[in-house]
């Protein structure tokens, strides 16, 4: 059993967003896909909550329009590495703090999700790609990619939603 604790997890949280963006050709592809690996491997001890993994699902197939089958491939390879990265847990006094959370800050209730767990394992890091976390009192929010690569991520996604190829 994961031990609920800063000690395993003294990194943080990740962010749907950082899963998302692995599973495509972006800008942010290749660090995304670096940075997974870090916390997979342990060198980054942070936590992938499970839920984030079906979370990256929806996200890549519904609003992005990706391939379901291939990003069911990518994410099952994921979980498949039985990383103790993943954090398997919601309980359901975690999900009421989350709605809680969501409520009071006006997130999403994934969003009060994360800030529960980042709050309840201890060091209240949350990477991500989201700056409306930013609201959160006591949050700590990082976007573990350089500025410059996110604003052509940015850019790329502009691009894309317009109909032009970057």
């Amino acid at each position: 059993m994961l031990k609920e604790s800063s000690a395993y997890y003294p990194e943080g949280v990740v962010d749907v967003g950082i899963l998302v963006v692995s599973l495509f050709k972006n800008p942010l592809q290749d660090a995304a896909l670096n940075f997974l690996a870090d916390v997979l491997l342990q060198k980054r001890r942070a936590a992938i909550p499970v839920t984030a993994v079906l979370g990256a699902f929806h996200v890549a197939t519904r609003y992005l329009r990706l391939p379901p089958v291939e990003v069911r491939k990518v994410l099952g390879e994921m979980l498949e590495t039985g990383s103790p990265a993943f954090y398997p847990y919601v309980r359901p006094d975690d999900a009421l703090d989350a709605l809680e959370y969501a409520a009071y800050y006006r997130v999403e209730s994934w969003d009060g999700y994360l800030v529960k767990l980042a709050k309840s394992i201890g060091n209240s890091i949350v990477y991500t790609l989201d700056e409306e976390l930013r609201k959160v009192e006591g949050l700590i929010v990082v976007n573990p990619f350089p500025k410059e690569l996110v604003e052509q991520y940015h850019e790329y996604m502009k691009s894309k939603l317009h109909g032009r190829t970057a």
